[in-house]
């Protein structure tokens, strides 16, 4: 059982940093211009179009926790039952950020991005979204079997 959660936590960890640096869409305006934002791209252009509050948000819910909840997997399976204290405070940790790693954040932020555009612009997934979807995914799956 500890291979699989290791092998899921693996895959976990690199989809979510193809998912946070890859385009997550792909945004054609009119006919001849197109965006591909990546979710860094995004929280770097709320922090800088005057929405800085939303932008720390959007990186918190959809990058930080995520990577949080990964690294406390990583840090109970490392662990082990050797150092009781350290894995009661690793579970608990992970009870916290499980909560708070939201991929519906993500969406929300895509909302954002998406009405924030100019003009008429039509919408199309590209590789980032399905890596970060996969990431949430595993993570999800390692978090209950680790439990």
């Amino acid at each position: 059982m500890r291979i699989l959660i290791a092998l899921l936590i693996a895959v976990s960890a690199f989809s979510l940093a193809l998912g946070v640096t890859q385009p997550l869409l792909r945004f054609e305006h009119l006919i001849f211009f197109t965006r591909t934002p990546s979710l860094i791209e995004m929280v770097g252009q709320l922090w800088t179009t005057g929405d800085p509050l939303l932008g720390a948000v959007v990186a918190l819910f959809s990058i930080v926790f995520p990577a949080g909840k990964i690294l406390a997997v990583q840090a109970i399976l490392a662990g082990g039952e050797s150092n009781p204290a350290l894995h009661a405070r690793m579970h608990r940790l992970l009870g916290i950020v499980s909560k708070w790693s939201m991929m519906d954040v993500l969406v929300v932020a895509l909302v954002i991005v998406a009405a924030k555009t100019s003009g008429l612009a039509d919408a199309f997934t590209q590789p980032g979204l399905w890596f970060y979807a996969t990431s949430v995914a595993t993570a999800a799956i390692a978090t209950a079997l680790i439990r």
